[in-house]
């Protein structure tokens, strides 16, 4: 009986979109990829209108340097918390809570470091060597974030956590947009970037428990550094994937190419991969809650989602290549046309991100994480096979479609592994 009951206790969120306004529904997870990414399609829209492709560019190498540093001391302990067959204690949350605090730190530090060298690198315009240093201040708020955040994704209240992730894009998007207008130029994103980030930290300590000790802790983790170990060597892995290319035109193309490419690709995500990332939040927890009970059942549930998105991938894909002109001029202005092909070809590639999502939620939700890491080396093999011969042929176009290559064979590779653990 007592299984019957837990059987039951988790296909209530898994079947989400009949639950209606459940704090576990789904609802809440499309309602806040809904209004964050709107908000940030807003926000870099707005910026891209008012400042030009060339402090697009400059942003994007601001928030580059950041991402590369976050990726690289990537911990995993999210991850690990949320698929773990335990919820943490207190005192494990106040070890979690110290690592993520020194990377935090570690982090900034290093990136203030480097911020000379950086701006040489990547051809900034003069004044902007404060824009690199200011983007080190993000990973310390971000650091101290509460990791109770992580028990509330894993008991998987997403109203919840929709509440804060929408309060904090509010906030940065107003921001941004507002400093912008009265003159802040490129320093408008990080400065909307710090606020969001800011609140998004506070409404964790405040909001959700239970609170971790505030105190120096390292022991009790040894389970979760276990798991995560996969969960860290993917995050190098993606490191090299997501930003491999963007380091490539940023150097040799300098600042307002590097706009352009960036535009593309973001406008493509937030069309396309964007829904699908959300949905994983969703699923991660959901996946790894009914494998726990049932696995058979959580196959079903994945080969639902999976021939839903297939379908609306091919469809959205249609629509967005046949309208990407009027698409560009009438949101970003005419400036922006020159992006169009790149836009082209992102669109085929977030497509499959979008797939690779959902993918990686499921494989680390049944526990084979290392299927995600060994996917994403062979699509580093791709990528660093095809990208200098399609750099020197084809120049940023070149570099998009090696992407697209390499995310494909990444695909492929999962759905194989998938197939033989059968």
């Amino acid at each position: 009986m007592e299984q019957i009951r837990g059987s039951r206790s988790i296909r209530f969120p898994a079947f989400s979109w009949r639950a209606g306004l459940h704090p576990s529904a789904a609802t809440w997870v499309l309602l806040q990829q809904l209004v964050v990414r709107g908000l940030v399609a807003v926000k870099f829209l707005a910026l891209g209108r008012i400042l030009g492709p060339a402090a697009i560019g400059s942003v994007s190498v601001a928030l580059l340097a950041v991402a590369i540093a976050e990726s690289l001391s990537d911990t995993g302990l999210a991850q690990a918390i949320i698929q773990g067959r335990e919820a943490p204690t207190r005192s494990q949350l106040g070890s979690v809570l110290t690592t993520l605090a020194t990377r935090g730190v570690f982090i900034s530090l290093l990136l203030a470091s480097l911020a000379p060298a950086m701006f040489h690198m990547f051809h900034l315009r003069a004044g902007e060597l404060g824009l690199l240093q200011l983007a080190a201040i993000v990973p310390l708020i971000r650091g101290a974030m509460s990791p109770a955040y992580f028990v509330v994704q894993r008991e998987r209240r997403f109203q919840h956590i929709s509440a804060i992730e929408i309060s904090a894009s509010i906030a940065d998007c107003s921001v941004a947009i507002g400093t912008a207008l009265t003159g802040a130029g490129v320093y408008a994103a990080l400065i909307g970037t710090m606020t969001g980030e800011s609140i998004k930290t506070s409404l964790t300590w405040i909001t959700m428990r239970p609170r971790p000790p505030l105190r120096l802790a390292w022991s009790g983790i040894g389970h979760y550094v276990r798991f995560s170990r996969w969960i860290w060597a993917s995050s190098v892995v993606t490191l090299v994937l997501n930003q491999f290319d963007k380091v490539v035109v940023a150097t040799l193309l300098g600042p307002a190419q590097f706009g352009a490419y960036q535009m593309s690709s973001r406008l493509a995500q937030m069309l396309l991969a964007d829904a699908a990332i959300a949905m994983s939040q969703f699923l991660f927890p959901t996946f790894a809650a009914q494998h726990r009970q049932e696995p058979k059942k959580a196959a079903r549930l994945f080969k639902r989602y999976l021939a839903l998105l297939l379908c609306a991938l091919a469809m959205v894909v249609l629509v967005l290549r046949a309208s990407a002109t009027q698409l560009f001029s009438l949101v970003l202005g005419k400036s922006w046309l020159g992006a169009v092909p790149l836009f082209d070809i992102f669109v085929i590639n977030m497509a499959v991100g979008a797939l690779i999502a959902l993918l990686v939620a499921y494989l680390r939700a049944i526990g084979s994480p290392k299927t995600t890491t060994h996917a994403s080396i062979l699509q580093v093999l791709v990528l660093v096979a095809t990208v200098p011969l399609a750099t020197r042929h084809w120049g940023a176009t070149g570099v998009a479609w090696s992407l697209t290559a390499g995310l494909s064979v990444s695909a492929a590779f999962m759905f194989y592994r998938l197939t033989r653990s059968k």
